[in-house]
């Protein structure tokens, strides 16, 4: 089953996995010693986020370590874009309406 990229990340265990193997690939015991939670939970998150194809596994001898797929996060990125411009302009426009009251205001 392929989930949805933003369901993945609508969970702070699996935003803070991402987080954690953004800068390195982790086992998933190295990722489990971060958090207080069961072996089997970590598991379950790693698999939500790799059906969703946001990590990726690399078998190395007998380790499988998990990386950020950065492409994925682009997409995450292209869909924030939109609204992060239409708040700039909001607050475009605030600053102008804060400018406007203070110099009425003197």
């Amino acid at each position: 089953m392929r989930r949805d990229i933003f369901q993945a990340i609508s969970d702070p265990t699996r935003r803070s996995i991402i987080t954690l193997i953004a800068l390195q690939a982790m086992t998933p015991n190295a990722i489990a010693e971060h958090f207080d939670t069961t072996r089997q939970a970590i598991s379950k998150h790693l698999r939500i986020l790799s059906e969703c194809e946001l990590i990726t596994q690399e078998q190395k001898g007998r380790e499988i370590y998990y990386q950020l797929e950065i492409k994925k996060m682009k997409e995450i990125d292209l869909w924030i874009e939109q609204f992060r411009k239409i708040w700039e302009n909001r607050f475009a426009q605030l600053d102008e309406v804060l400018a406007t009251f203070k110099n009425n205001k003197k």
